[in-house]
């Protein structure tokens, strides 16, 4: 079957394969930081040093990891890809952003951070956001309000979502929903399996193992994702 429109949505395990750790580990602490303190409007506002030094530390990482095969994989498909296709990711790191700068992709391919983006920064005051490689400071100030200060781009606990009605709109009109290194255990994001199945979409779900939601899709693809996605993805290719 061809299909014409397709949504892809990735998670940490895609990333976890450059080196680029998870953070969250199994007793809920993100590099020994309970999530309340780090990852919260209310930590910000409560300890804003610690949640920019969190951060900080993150961004620098980045340099330290390169895009693997699974992601190198999704860029050549958005170069070939003749209907539409939205890849969708809860990752704040830029690895799809370099694998997909190494080709030119079909007018039908967009890239959605739902999470915001480490190497971006936000207006406490006016929203807007700029590129920020660098560290941040406490109380740096905003390019774009004279009241404003910088904060990270990154969509924390309690807030919302980047671009959630192009996402759902795009798998309330795709034929073909993958799911790649997510838990599917985090929400609004854990819920776009259904959306694409009401779509009448087909659902393929990848993982090291069968994730808790895994008896949604319709095929379950298990192991790294730099070893099984790519032939899954050569299938696809026109």
């Amino acid at each position: 079957m061809a299909y014409r429109n397709l949504v892809v949505l990735t998670g940490a395990g895609i990333s976890a394969e450059s080196g680029v750790p998870t953070f969250r580990a199994s007793d809920g602490l993100w590099m020994g930081h309970r999530i309340e303190d780090v990852a919260t409007p209310e930590a910000f506002a409560r300890d804003p040093t610690q949640v920019q030094d969190f951060y900080n530390q993150r961004r620098r990482q980045l340099a330290s990891v390169v895009p693997n095969a699974a992601h190198i994989a999704l860029a050549e498909l958005a170069a070939h890809c003749q209907g539409e296709f939205l890849l969708v990711t809860q990752n704040v790191d830029d690895l799809h952003d370099r694998a997909h700068a190494a080709v030119t992709p079909a007018p039908g391919f967009d890239l959605i951070h739902m999470h915001g983006e480490l190497l971006k920064a936000r207006c406490t005051v006016s929203g807007a956001v700029c590129d920020w490689p660098g560290d941040l400071t406490v109380g740096e100030p905003s390019p774009h309000h004279p009241r404003g200060t910088l904060r990270p781009h990154i969509v924390w606990f309690g807030e919302i979502p980047l671009q959630m009605e192009r996402i759902e709109a795009a798998l309330s009109a795709c034929d073909l929903f993958l799911s790649i290194g997510t838990s599917g255990a985090v929400w609004p994001a854990a819920g776009f399996v259904e959306i694409a199945r009401a779509a009448g979409a087909q659902t393929v779900e990848f993982d090291l193992a069968p994730t808790s939601g895994s008896h949604r899709f319709d095929l379950g693809l298990y192991g790294p994702a730099t070893q099984t996605l790519p032939p899954y993805l050569e299938t696809l290719r026109p």
